[in-house]
């Protein structure tokens, strides 16, 4: 049963909401624990004028009536108390009086308590990371905050813009944990009444339309309870419930919304469950239902063979009713539908002589894992994203390792997202994948049911490719880190080899400066904290070699700034990876982009620019804007031997004749070359037609090739590459 708000909650009632399940002894323990409360919020009022303690006593009685252990009911009464100093109220007093557990409890929903959210990406996203360290500690201190956020969300007293944005954090984070944990009616809760607030227009005629159907509703669902019944009975199954209750708002209104259909069309506003003694009858009855109605295949979901994370077994179907309307029907065990409303919370009730701690590593063996990623993940929006994608109820797909392990994961994930989803080393050297026997593309999605075998090779690293073959927020992570971390060494390599040559033409030492000392004042000066981030910073063009040396030898060095051209800092959009066909003086792999400005290609002599934050940049040797720039920030390149195709502009001039354009296309196409953009336009007498073409070519010798079949065309006057 959904607990109501319940107004003015007192001791008492807590204590005959605790004592049906709890011992009689530790009523008086929870008596103590009131008084301290309401003492230390005996001048704490409500902003609708209630006394705080009222809020207090509410949060515990929902914990009550969850069935937990007497430690999560005092840490609801002792919620918040640690913030407030003047009580003398400390956490070494709550340990002393109370034990460690309940201090426990009540210093991890401080912890959370002090989560303030704003708009500020950078600050809500290390709030968030601190209160999931906070959850993870202990999963009674999420309860202890999901009912505290329920108990809020009852009351709402706040302004109008602080409610919103209060709705907004309910609907975005607390009710998807509270579906995640599987405690389904805090989770329809919360989310209906986020959604009055964000969307009080539409809430208010939705419940006015629904409730104006009521006596329809409540005959259609006799009927086919009725009906339900009556085949159970003939099937020989004589001890089950069949349950019909209405679907809440906000899924109605998401359903209306993403159908475009009127709320008459929203046939299975109201979902059917069945309550058997046992799986052998539950299977039963759903070849029972099947019989009489025709199900719809892509709705028949078996969570009893493959449970949910949370926990959650139930067998779901969806079929066409005897109205001809869609109706969902819900068939699990007396235990199952415990844990289905009540989710991990069921697990952690109180048990006499069962210690809560003894299945916490696998009972939210989730979050705790989903911590460890976050921890991880240093780019706020990147967090953020992550947390989304955890907590978003998506579609699931349920695959096998090839010893048959169950590995569940987000509906169109491929086989690069098991591989991480089996280890990080894994997915790191993935190389290829056997579904069902067969070798398959990594970009497949899986299907219910595939058998997947991952094939690695040490040789194997992740690439900026995979982020778009991978579904799940563990294989995105992992992915970046590996990138970022590669990133990192590649630049703090080249910011090694070019420090070590600009600060040798100055006579100094880098390693010398290390052993002086000297370079510690740099490193505050600089805002770095070690050799290597400095190394970094100099390799990513963050600091130039000019400004360290300055600040080595200010008396005969000044430092100099100098503008560089908008054309140094941006790539061509050329197709081939231009860190795979170049190297920095034998240093491979380090971000590289092709200048537009002038566009080199093999057999040009060429220079590489270090950008500020943006890699290298690589323009031939006599590119006026590079010339224009200091010289401090150059670097010698180099050019592989790939094969790869690069980009090359050039100029033509032709005599204005009906054809033209189609017949040189022509020609760069037989030459094997591609056009990549063509800008055409005539002289000012209209006598001479100009085209200005991007072709795709293999080198300088191939593009003298594409430039003599276009010099052979009778129209043409001059071709030149710019």
């Amino acid at each position: 049963m959904t607990p109501q708000a319940e107004q003015h909650i007192t001791i008492e009632d807590l204590v005959n909401r605790a004592q049906v399940y709890l011992p009689s002894q530790e009523m008086e323990l929870l008596r103590k624990a009131y008084e301290i409360s309401a003492k230390a919020h005996i001048n704490h009022i409500r902003p609708n004028g209630d006394p705080y303690i009222s809020h207090v006593l509410s949060v515990a009685q929902i914990l009550a009536s969850m069935r937990l252990d007497m430690a999560t009911i005092i840490g609801g009464l002792f919620h918040g108390i640690l913030k407030e100093p003047a009580t003398g109220v400390t956490l070494e007093y709550i340990e002393k009086h109370f034990g460690s557990d309940i201090a426990h409890i009540v210093d991890g929903t401080t912890q959370i308590d002090k989560v303030q959210f704003n708009s500020n990406i950078e600050y809500q996203a290390e709030n968030i990371r601190k209160m999931f360290l906070a959850m993870a500690s202990d999963i009674r201190v999420l309860l202890v905050k999901l009912a505290d956020r329920l108990n809020d969300m009852q009351i709402l007293d706040f302004p109008p813009e602080k409610s919103i944005e209060f709705a907004e954090e309910t609907m975005e984070l607390y009710a998807p944990l509270a579906g995640r944990l599987g405690i389904d009616w805090l989770k329809r809760e919360l989310e209906d009444r986020a959604f009055s607030v964000l969307h009080p227009e539409e809430y208010k005629d939705l419940i006015s339309r629904v409730d104006s159907s009521l006596m329809d509703r409540e005959k259609y669902v006799n009927d086919i309870k009725e009906l339900l019944s009556k085949e159970l009975l003939k099937h020989h199954i004589t001890t089950f419930k069949v349950l019909g209750r209405p679907k809440h708002i906000l899924s109605i209104y998401q359903k209306l919304q993403v159908q475009n259909i009127p709320l008459e069309k929203v046939y299975d506003k109201v979902a059917f469950r069945i309550i058997l003694d046992n799986v052998q009858d539950c299977y039963q009855a759903l070849g029972m239902i099947h019989s009489l109605w025709t199900p719809i295949d892509s709705r028949i979901k078996d969570y009893i063979a493959h449970p949910k994370p949370n926990r959650y077994q139930s067998l779901h179907t969806s079929v066409i009713g005897p109205s001809g309307d869609f109706m969902e029907i819900q068939i699990r065990t007396e235990e199952m539908d415990k844990i289905a409303k009540e989710g991990i919370a069921a697990h952690w009730a109180y048990k006499e002589g069962a210690k809560i701690s003894q299945q916490d590593a696998s009972t939210f063996k989730w979050l705790k894992q989903l911590v460890v990623w976050l921890q991880e993940l240093k780019d706020p929006k990147e967090f953020l994203d992550t947390i989304k994608d955890e907590l978003l109820p998506l579609k699931k797909t349920y695959v096998l390792t090839p010893n048959g392990e169950v590995k569940e994961l987000v509906y169109g994930s491929t086989p690069l997202d098991f591989a991480y989803a089996i280890h990080t080393e894994v997915g790191n050297h993935c190389t290829g994948a056997k579904i069902n026997g067969v070798i398959s593309s990594l970009k497949k999605p899986l299907q219910n049911g595939d058998v997947i075998e991952i094939i690695t090779s040490q040789n194997q690293i992740p690439n900026q490719g995979w982020l778009n073959l991978v579904r799940t927020g563990r294989a995105k992570s992992r992915i970046r880190h590996w990138l970022r971390q590669d990133e990192w060494e590649k630049a703090c390599k080249v910011g090694e080899h070019i420090c070590t040559k600009a600060l040798k033409k100055h006579g100094l030492n880098l390693k010398k400066l290390i052993k002086s000392g000297k370079l510690r004042t740099l490193f505050q000066e600089l805002h770095c904290n070690s050799l290597e981030e400095l190394m970094y910073q100099v390799g990513s063009g963050k600091i130039s070699t000019s400004r360290i040396i300055q600040m080595l030898l200010p008396e005969k060095f000044a430092q100099e700034e100098q503008d560089i051209p908008s054309d140094l800092i941006t790539s061509s959009g050329s197709k081939n990876k231009s860190d795979d066909i170049l190297t920095i003086d034998g240093i491979d792999g380090v971000l590289m982009k092709i200048s537009k400005c002038c566009m080199p290609m093999p057999g040009d002599e060429v220079m590489g620019f270090i950008t500020a934050g943006r890699g290298i940049s690589v323009h031939k040797a006599k590119c006026a804007n590079l010339l224009a720039t200091d010289p401090e920030r150059w670097v010698s390149v180099q050019w592989n031997d790939t094969g790869a195709s690069h980009q090359a502009q050039v100029s033509i001039k032709a005599s204005d004749q009906k054809g033209l354009l189609a017949e040189v296309c022509h020609v760069v196409s037989e030459a094997d070359a591609n056009i990549v953009n063509i800008d055409a336009h005539a002289s000012t007498d209209n006598s001479m037609a100009l085209l200005h073409l991007i072709v795709e070519v293999k080198g300088l010798d191939h593009l003298s090739v594409v430039l003599q079949r276009i010099r052979n065309i009778a129209a043409i006057t001059e071709a030149r590459r710019v």
